[in-house]
């Protein structure tokens, strides 16, 4: 009974013991090690297939400028800080800091991947990462990537449709940059102030209205099908203007016929402002009235027109053989507008007969 007790009574001061030797020989090591110095740097960036916008002397730069070099006392890092610092570099996504058992610090880098590059309407270009991230440009790296024009911002802080604009860059660049075929068709993707998106092919003198970015697939799809067959039966040079915006079709312009139809458009229009302002001329009579930058040779000029042909005073035109001749003093020329002749024969005028006077004067005349 005494044994046991006097057992119980020895085991409890050696635990003690046990376990403050324990904690003065960890407080030991890690005095020592705090005082050993960073053995190695080493860095370490994923992520990366083909190019690198941030290489590791750059990376070695920012953590020399954290006082962080090979032989500093570990003591004096500031893995927290360091880290940070890291972090505020464009093209790092995420970073992981960290020293081993061997006193080396290791950084883990991942950085972000471009997937489109845009330029502005002021001239600036930026790269868009899969986030719609604007990031800058690198002097010593240029990717090969979706090109985008016309962007209409170059603020730090963008509007909400700009914003929205960059989401749908981002949309269709990774799916340009999915198909290989596309990748090396078009060359540059324009944005047009509606938000939609034309481009220039590589292969082919045409362009292509794509529209939004609604049922890419579909698009995309039926245009690879009409190239099938316009290669095979017209060629592919054959065509202006390829549109593909419209849901299961394809409307193909042949060259001339694009500016042959926008032509027609601004006659009509054209024509329709010479009535208006024929109308308007009626109640001044001081003036003839002719649109600005009108290309007259181009029209067909009819007598309901003439009246609103050139911005002259009705005194400065004088009466010729030939027609009306209208000066125009901007242009030192004169529009002769010929009178129209008929096809119909001339009809000779018949003489006026004389009224014959009543037979009861006539008689009355005789008997006098």
């Amino acid at each position: 009974m005494r044994k046991y007790q006097w057992k119980k009574i020895l085991i409890k001061p050696l635990w003690f013991l046990t376990i403050m030797g324990a904690i003065l020989l960890l407080g030991a090591a890690v005095l020592m090690k705090n005082q050993k110095k960073c053995a190695e740097i080493k860095i370490e960036i994923i992520g990366v297939e083909q190019n690198l916008f941030i290489d590791k002397n750059e990376v070695l730069s920012i953590i020399h400028s954290q006082n962080t070099f090979i032989g500093t006392t570990i003591s004096s890092l500031n893995l927290r800080e360091i880290e940070m610092a890291v972090k505020k570099n464009p093209w790092v996504k995420n970073a992981e800091i960290f020293l081993d058992n061997n006193q080396v610090l290791n950084i883990i880098i991942e950085e972000r991947q471009p997937v489109a590059r845009v330029f502005t309407l002021e001239g600036s270009s930026f790269y868009l990462d899969s986030s719609s991230l604007r990031l800058p440009m690198n002097e010593w790296v240029s990717a090969r990537l979706p090109t985008f024009t016309r962007f209409p911002s170059n603020k730090n802080k963008l509007a909400k449709p700009d914003s929205l604009l960059l989401s749908q860059i981002v949309k269709l660049a990774n799916f340009i940059q999915a198909d290989s075929f596309w990748m090396a068709q078009i060359a540059q993707i324009d944005i047009t102030p509606q938000a939609n998106f034309e481009w220039v092919p590589v292969i082919g003198d045409h362009f292509v209205v794509l529209g939004n970015v609604e049922d890419l697939k579909s698009k995309f799809k039926r245009l690879y099908a009409f190239y099938q067959q316009a290669w095979l039966q017209n060629g592919i040079n054959t065509y202006e203007k390829l549109d593909v915006q419209y849901a299961g079709q394809v409307v193909a312009i042949r060259k001339g016929n694009l500016k042959t139809m926008v032509d027609s458009v601004w006659v009509h229009q054209l024509m329709l402002d010479l009535v208006n302002q024929h109308q308007r001329s009626l109640t001044d009579s001081s003036y003839l009235i002719l649109p600005a930058k009108m290309n007259t040779s181009n029209l067909l000029i009819d007598s309901l027109y003439t009246s609103v042909l050139l911005k002259v005073p009705i005194e400065e035109s004088r009466q010729s053989n030939s027609g009306v001749i209208l000066n125009n003093n901007n242009n030192r020329k004169s529009l002769v507008i010929k009178k129209k002749e008929s096809n119909k024969p001339l009809l000779k005028k018949k003489p006026v007969a004389k009224p014959e006077k009543p037979k009861a004067l006539m008689e009355k005349n005789r008997e006098t």
